[in-house]
């Protein structure tokens, strides 16, 4: 991407899906051209948009004030020619071949020679939509799922001819919107409707089998995926019609397998929806169960081993587009894969198109997952922790492979810099929660004491390498994340970047060095100022801190960190003169009596009063630690403030406290007794 501040982002289709696309490219501060055929069509949009928003302020999403904002940076219009500048031009009309050709030749002509061009279809390939035009290159898929205001999922798919700098520019747009992409071949379906699309045919297909009734297979898809909505209700919220088309499209395109099944095709032609009523027979419940994970795991092994996408965004895909708690994969390894090989392969026997993927029929042990992705090119490794829906949450399994990945590419001796960044619209934020609470509850202290004393050993291997580290902070940081963050030489972020210690407000301290590098960077009082009180702080007043070393624009902080690599010129380190408000926090927590803040009883002033209550509301015995580290820190070193955060993590975790701020968190305030 060029620069978002000058050049806008177009998008063709004021219905559901463009006004929406339209609506979260605007609310994440990018200009946008929505075009349509006719101004009113256009005018339309903008209503859809404003109602959606206006449903935001109900529910306290948005203020007015920021509606109007976003409102104000979408331009409404019947002129093809409004797209002449625009960086990337996404088409979202009508799913017909000829109509979306005949749209990317007025683009093709309207736009500038370096304007990308992007269909949202899920039915046609990629590249018979870009024959419409000369730029067949700068052509991409881009596909959102419904509703894209909401829905955070978007497959980003190069055709035979398109050119990885538009791949990467159209992936970088998404991310810059707070979308989660991952990666399809120009291929049916593409990744996730090629196997959610077969799961809702299946369902009609055993209505016209006699196997069950809309009621039973409705629980039985609730159950074994663990969602609220099962497939003939999800059908009536898309529409029906739809099912049928893409199944038709799917069908057409793959053999009958995939073609829609004639329970699916009567209900289109009754123009009603699904009856849900009905009783459930729960003696079918596990039979229409095992069919409907049978068809999701056979067709996402095929489409794997097609080279559709990789196992790991056809999880994503299922856990951000469809809100499924596990995608094909993780399903298939909590059954046991053996089990799920016996379960294809019974339902492969009912189709003469079918069998069991090889990728399925070899697998032996559990699929394992790569949390962790890295790309070295001209001395510049980067290391992308992957965990995108989860917000790179960092577990054991993430924690080892990140170990694997940083050892590796620091050996390299064609390395001079390694860049950490998270995918998706977070860092990394903070541990993974259920592994601690899991773990107080099983009485398996040295669970969380070896996860901690190795993230420990790690951070401290990516502090003192000898190889240029640079944080790519592009998005949240809480807790963990903060503190790997830290162990940077250099910390880049954007303008979405932020940073936060939240631990002792559940009950808990930054354990993998919260407590001394940040001491290290800013100082005693700043440090006790963002540890004691959690405040969280954004890219500005984290850079104003001296926590982050330069902020530039998102669609910018590639180039930056490139030009880092290449001249060996870091930002200086140096902090720059604190405003007023934070050089008062500083001072006063410079000297703050632990005790007083506990007890709220500081007599500091209203404006600092304020700041110093809330940690009144934090885990005293956390603070009181967490404290006792900082001061340790800055008197002795950090490596025995290090020391110390691990000595004292038995202690901590046996409290009451700890548990009570742990099984807290996003339920209800805590309420802790400092034991």
């Amino acid at each position: 991407m060029t620069s978002s501040s000058t050049r806008p982002i177009g998008v063709v289709g004021a219905g559901n899906m463009g006004s929406g696309i339209a609506q979260k490219i605007a609310t994440e501060g990018l200009p946008v051209v929505m075009v349509d055929m006719s101004q009113e069509a256009a005018d339309k949009g903008m209503e859809r948009i404003r109602t959606l928003l206006g449903e935001g302020v109900q529910r306290k999403i948005f203020t007015p004030e920021q509606v109007e904002a976003i409102l104000g940076r979408v331009t409404a219009t019947a002129d093809f020619g409004a797209c002449a500048n625009c960086d990337i031009v996404i088409e979202a009309v009508f799913e017909s071949l000829e109509v979306k050709r005949e749209v990317f030749g007025k683009l093709d002509a309207a736009c500038g020679p370096d304007t990308i061009l992007a269909t949202n279809t899920s039915s046609f390939y990629v590249d018979d939509v870009a024959q419409a035009t000369k730029r067949p290159d700068r052509v991409v898929g881009l596909h959102y799922f419904y509703h894209p205001a909401k829905n955070r999922l978007v497959e980003v798919i190069p055709g035979k001819q398109t050119s990885e700098e538009t791949r990467q520019r159209a992936w970088v747009l998404n991310e810059v919107i707070g979308k989660t992409p991952i990666h399809s071949a120009d291929a049916p379906g593409f990744v996730v409707n090629r196997y959610f699309v077969p799961w809702l045919n299946e369902s009609g297909r055993m209505l016209d089998d006699g196997e069950a009734n809309v009621a039973t297979i409705e629980a039985a898809a609730k159950k074994a995926f663990r969602i609220g909505m099962g497939p003939f209700e999800l059908m009536n919220v898309t529409g029906v019609p739809i099912t049928l088309h893409a199944a038709t499209t799917l069908g057409n395109q793959l053999g009958p397998f995939y073609a829609p099944s004639p329970r699916i095709a009567a209900q289109v032609e009754s123009k009603e929806n699904w009856d849900l009523s009905g009783e459930v027979d729960e003696s079918k419940i596990d039979r229409v169960a095992n069919r409907l994970l049978s068809v999701v795991f056979q067709v996402a092994c095929q489409m794997v081993q097609d080279g559709v996408c990789s196992i790991e965004d056809a999880d994503i895909g299922a856990r951000v587009g469809l809100r499924w708690s596990l995608g094909p994969f993780e399903l298939m390894n909590r059954i046991g894969v053996e089990r799920a090989r016996e379960m294809v392969e019974v339902f492969c026997s009912f189709y003469e198109d079918l069998s069991v993927p090889p990728l399925l029929a070899n697998q032996k042990g559990p699929f394992e997952f790569e949390l962790v992705k890295v790309a070295v090119n001209d001395g510049l490794a980067e290391i992308t922790l992957n965990r995108p829906d989860a917000m790179n949450a960092l577990n054991g399994a993430l924690v080892a492979q990140l170990e694997q990945a940083f050892d590796k590419v620091d050996a390299r001796d064609d390395v001079r810099t390694i860049v950490l960044r998270g995918a998706g619209k977070a860092f990394v934020a903070g541990a993974d929660i259920k592994f601690f609470v899991k773990s107080i509850e099983m009485d398996d202290f040295d669970g969380i004491y070896n996860f901690t004393a190795r993230g420990q050993a790690l951070f401290r291997r990516i502090d003192e390498s000898k190889k240029l580290v640079i944080v790519r902070l592009d998005g949240l940081s809480l807790g963990g994340g903060s503190e790997l963050a830290l162990c940077a030489d250099t910390i880049v972020a954007t303008e979405k970047g932020s940073m936060g210690f939240p631990e002792t407000g559940i009950g808990i301290y930054p354990g993998l060095g919260g407590t001394q590098r940040t001491t290290r960077r800013v100082g005693v009082g700043l440090a006790r100022y963002l540890v004691l009180t959690g405040d969280g702080v954004n890219a500005s007043r984290a850079h104003a801190m001296g926590l982050v070393d330069e902020v530039v624009p998102a669609d910018r902080i590639g180039a930056r960190i490139l030009e880092i690599h290449r001249t060996g010129q870091r930002p200086a380190r140096s902090k720059v003169a604190l405003d007023p408000r934070t050089k008062a926090v500083q001072d006063f927590f410079e000297t703050a009596d632990i005790d007083a803040l506990l007890a709220n009883s500081t007599g500091a002033d209203e404006a600092l009063a304020k700041v110093a209550k809330k940690v009144s509301f934090k885990a005293p015995v956390a603070c009181r630690l967490a404290d006792e580290m900082i001061h340790l820190g800055a008197e002795k070193g950090h490596d025995a403030g290090l020391d110390l955060e691990l000595a004292s993590l038995k202690k901590i975790f046996a409290t009451k406290d700890a548990y009570e701020g742990l099984t807290a968190l996003g339920r209800r305030r805590p309420a802790f007794k400092g034991e």
